[in-house]
């Protein structure tokens, strides 16, 4: 029996037993659910977590005015918050941190050098005026009780802001993660109002560490984007370098840290560090003799934290589940969001306003027709009563109020003190119920013209809280830094021929050269075969070397000139080529591919110089000439895959160098590409010009100095440049300066000087307030200005051309007063410049890097081969706008508009001058003729010369 009932209970009891695995994956799934959704992801509405919604609620709670404790608000928090204090204090410090929300008093920590907050007890808080206004409305709140059920708390606050793209958010949950970067609160502002104009948004981020970022891989800041943050750093001289800005997620200690670390590595070579860093990050750097400052800050972008590469990933909370959406569809929801609340709120007001006019009505109606006397009302017994009565004497008046009455209502009248009755005044109360239907009427409009009213919010919060706030990071478009190319070389390399070894740790052997340990070195040998391997301690690359050094990818420049004999013909040829792209520790025949094939003359010219060899054969019946000299300048320059040409069908006894060649390429055409402030031969950018040896660029700032650099791709460029191009030291230009002390405008015609690389040399007068005006180079162009004349202050415009006005001068002179009288108005006249540059070269031969092809096999016809390149004119330059200006007391010079794309200071040498200026030059100029194109005019007029700028684009001219 007892079995039988066992059975049973065990059938009865079958279906409710739950496996262990399924309870894993229930719990899992319960806690994985409760991370994402209470813990680690923010809300999209209010862009908080729950732990700092619940420190924001609590602050809202204890708000009187004044600073609150931090361990008074952490603990009143912990009623709402599940978790511990600490995890409360952190998320309270970060909050505080961002300066949106709260006002902090004493040490809250600086997260820009990473210095922790004092503890909770010593710091002070309180709400933020904008977050008071913001943040918190209880009429929209909607609310949930505590996790004990004794208190209630919001769901979502009632943000009308994008906080979330304000302050941004990161937090790792179970199975996903969030990191939303912080964006400029000016522009979220003027980017909501323009998504309500039916515009998307195109937000990028901005981080109060400030730096430079390239966004250009943003990717709307969802899952795959990336980020580039740079430091600032600045050449304050050739031996010491300092960053003034640190990039996003670093912190000055982790920068320096990271800088110390590549110095030991070997990366960089540096004297010492210095943290100056205080008010604003200034981390100095000092450099060891011999290193050029810039590598160096291209050196601290490629091995340390100096750059650092964020990847964002937007996942919020929406409608109780993880979404992933972009930056602007998370703005164009919030800005939905807001104008929701708005609509909700101007509700509720237009209801509060309603019924304070319908209550007002009733007592207005209930004294005036003196119900309160009437004895049905005085006589009624009970509360019913009294509501059938006044429902009975209301009935003649109830069309005009805006609702029914309901016994509450009559509950107020009938609550009202008899002295309140007595004393009531019509007219008063008249008045006050026409300011209630003219307030009425207002939000009425609001609703009805709601998208107005939520642009008009958004640009009182900008008008009231913007200032301050302006964006501080730099967006900027950065070239990659190879660090092949960057990287210190911190070891030695060294070969041994006859064993066929090269390495940095065969300090017995035949020294190469110095180079990095992330370098790559190319191999020669006698047999015809070369490779590219990695640098290491020490490699087998095979006997018999001839030719070792540290291979520069895809360098065209370094030409290797060559003569071997074919192995199986017994032929010998001669043949030049370049070694660009190959594969690392891949063997390449550089012969014909015939055993036996030997090298019989090498040599590597890093700029392509082709030298004359003499070449002696073994005496033959048939030779009547056993002496020959062959020029390698008459050798094609071929791939390294081409045969080559014949020099003799006959035994080579010995080949010797007779003469040292010169290069035989074309200089190396260079462009300066403003964006990224780095020189290219990539062709992006303005065209330079063509260098070679000793060739110099030309740099003008604003500030009225100029410096000479090399044409080193390397090479780092300010963002105060006003002019950059080829130097010539004959080139004459034109500036019209004001000068400081004299309070005059001047100009000066002058060229120049040759000077060290690097040197700034002050070309304006030195005295305070003295600003560079313009700068041209053009021949033709020609100043107006307008002038007042005597006491009586009669207008006149003097037309003057720069050439005839004034002669050739020193560098340092002053020049010649533009005019004696009162200067009014300046403007500048020149033809538009026409700028020539190279078409893109295509490259003569693509050589095959696994075979040689049959029909290349032929005796080949001896050439340069390199082809003139003709130029293309780039499109002309465009018209230059008018800016205006207004006379005051002090003569001087302003623009107001910022855009001056015609450049008046910055305008390209004439590629034909006219006579006048060759014969001053003595040099005519072998550029291409420019188009002249109608003579443009620019206005200006004379305000105050500390308004004198230029515009961020260095666009030079009257700024």
């Amino acid at each position: 029996m007892s079995e039988e009932l066992d059975q049973n209970v065990n059938e009865e009891h079958k279906h409710t037993i739950t496996p262990i695995n399924g309870l894993y994956e229930n719990w899992f799934l319960d806690y994985a659910s409760y991370v994402i959704l209470d813990r680690a992801v923010p809300h999209i509405n209010d862009g908080l977590k729950p732990v700092q919604r619940r420190i924001m609620h609590s602050l809202k709670e204890m708000d009187d005015g004044r600073f609150n404790k931090a361990a008074n608000v952490i603990g009143n928090t912990m009623k709402y918050h599940p978790h511990g204090d600490a995890s409360i204090g952190d998320a309270m410090v970060q909050i505080g941190q961002k300066d949106l929300l709260i006002d902090m008093q004493g040490n809250w920590g600086d997260p820009v050098t990473g210095d922790s907050a004092a503890a909770p007890r010593y710091i002070e808080a309180r709400l933020s005026k904008f977050a008071n206004e913001v943040v918190f409305n209880p009429d929209t709140t909607e609310w949930q009780l505590s996790y004990d059920g004794r208190n209630n708390e919001p769901i979502t606050l009632p943000v009308k802001f994008p906080l979330l793209l304000a302050q941004g958010a990161e937090g790792i949950a179970v199975g996903l993660a969030t990191k939303v970067m912080p964006h400029n609160f000016i522009e979220l502002l003027d980017a909501s109002m323009e998504a309500l104009r039916g515009v998307r948004p195109n937000i990028l981020p901005d981080f109060f560490t400030g730096g430079m970022a390239d966004f250009s891989n943003y990717n709307e800041g969802q899952r795959g984007g990336k980020i580039r943050v740079r430091a600032k750093i600045t050449e304050k001289d050739k031996k010491t370098l300092v960053i003034t800005e640190v990039p996003f997620s670093t912190t000055t200690g982790s920068v320096i840290d990271s800088i110390l670390s590549a110095n030991d590595k070997g990366k960089i070579k540096i004297k010492k560090i210095e943290d100056n860093t205080a008010a604003n990050v200034e981390i100095v750097v000092h450099l060891a003799p011999g290193i050029s400052p810039d590598v160096t800050i291209d050196a601290l972008y490629a091995f340390t934290a100096c750059e650092v590469s964020i990847s964002p990933n937007t996942c919020i909370i929406q409608d109780d589940k993880p979404h992933f959406l972009s930056v602007n569809d998370i703005l164009i929801e919030n800005t939905k969001h807001t104008k929701g609340l708005l609509k909700k709120e101007l509700e509720i007001r237009l209801h509060e306003l309603q019924e304070k006019i319908f209550f007002s009505s009733l007592l207005k109606i209930f004294i005036q027709e003196g119900m309160y006397k009437n004895p049905e009302y005085e006589n009624s017994a009970n509360f019913e009563t009294v509501v059938q009565v006044l429902h009975a004497l209301f009935e003649p008046f109830k069309p005009s109020l805006y609702r029914e009455i309901l016994p509450e209502d009559f509950k107020k009248l009938i609550d009202k003190p008899m002295s309140s009755i007595t004393r009531f005044d019509v007219k008063k109360a008249d008045e006050q119920m026409k300011n209630l239907e003219d307030e009425i009427k207002v939000v009425k409009n609001h609703l009805k013209h709601l998208t107005d009213y939520a642009i008009a919010w958004y640009q009182k919060l900008k008008d009231k809280y913007g200032k301050g706030r302006e964006r501080k990071t730099e967006i900027r478009l950065f070239d990659r830094v190879e660090a092949s190319k960057v990287a210190l070389a911190n070891v030695k390399l060294y070969v041994n021929r006859a064993d066929g070894f090269v390495g940095s740790g065969l300090r017995k052997d035949e020294f190469v050269a110095d180079c990095s340990d992330i370098d790559e070195i190319i191999v020669f040998r006698e047999d015809g075969k070369c490779i590219i391997t990695k640098v290491a301690d020490k490699t087998f690359v095979g006997k018999g070397i001839i030719h070792v050094q540290v291979f520069k990818k895809n360098d065209e420049r370094t030409i290797y000139n060559m003569v071997y004999k074919d192995g199986a013909s017994g032929t010998s040829y001669i043949k030049r080529f370049a070694v660009v792209g190959v594969t690392r520790d891949k063997e390449y025949d550089l012969t014909k591919g015939s055993k036996g094939s030997k090298v019989l003359y090498f040599t590597a010219n890093p700029n392509g110089e082709a030298e004359v060899i003499n070449v002696a054969l073994k005496p033959h019946s048939k030779l009547r000439k056993l002496q020959f000299d062959l020029d390698f300048a008459e050798v094609a320059i071929k791939g390294r895959g081409s045969q080559g040409n014949i020099v003799s069908k006959y035994p080579v006894k010995k080949i010797i160098l007779k003469s040292k060649g010169v290069s035989t390429l074309s200089g190396l055409k260079i462009w300066y590409d403003d964006l990224l402030k780095r020189l290219n031969v990539d062709g992006r950018g303005k065209y330079l010009g063509e260098f070679d040896g000793d060739d110099r660029i030309l740099q003008v700032h604003k500030d009225g100095y100029y410096e000479l650099s090399s044409f080193e791709l390397s090479n780092h460029f300010d963002d105060g440049l006003i002019l950059i191009q080829k130097f010539d030291p004959e080139q004459i230009f034109a500036a019209v300066h004001f000068e400081g002390k004299a309070q005059n405008y001047f100009i000066k015609r002058f060229m120049f000087e040759l000077q060290a690389n690097g040197k700034k040399t002050i070309f304006i007068s030195e005295e305070q307030k003295s600003k560079l005006l313009y700068l041209t180079s053009n021949p033709a162009a020609r100043v107006i200005v307008d002038v007042l004349k005597g006491k009586t202050q009669i207008p006149e415009t003097l037309d003057l051309t720069l050439s005839e006005l004034i002669d050739v001068k020193g560098l340092k002179a002053n020049g010649n007063r533009l005019s004696p009288h009162d200067v009014q108005k300046v403007a500048l006249e020149e033809p538009e410049i026409v700028v020539e540059e190279p078409a893109d070269t295509t490259v003569e031969e693509k050589w095959d890097e696994e075979s040689i092809p049959d029909a290349e096999i032929a005796n080949e016809e001896a050439g340069t081969g390199n082809e003139t390149v003709p130029t293309v004119p780039d499109e002309p330059a465009a018209a230059q706008p008018k800016p205006k200006f207004e006379p005051t007391e002090a003569p001087a010079v302003k623009a107001d508009e910022p855009e001056v794309k015609a450049k008046p200071g910055a305008v390209e040498k004439p590629k034909s001058e006219p006579e006048t200026v060759k014969k001053e030059s003595g040099k005519a100029s072998d550029e291409p003729k420019a188009d002249e194109k109608p003579v443009k005019k620019i206005d200006f007029e004379i305000t105050n010369p500390d308004d004198v700028d230029i515009d961020d684009k260095g666009q030079l001219g009257l700024f």
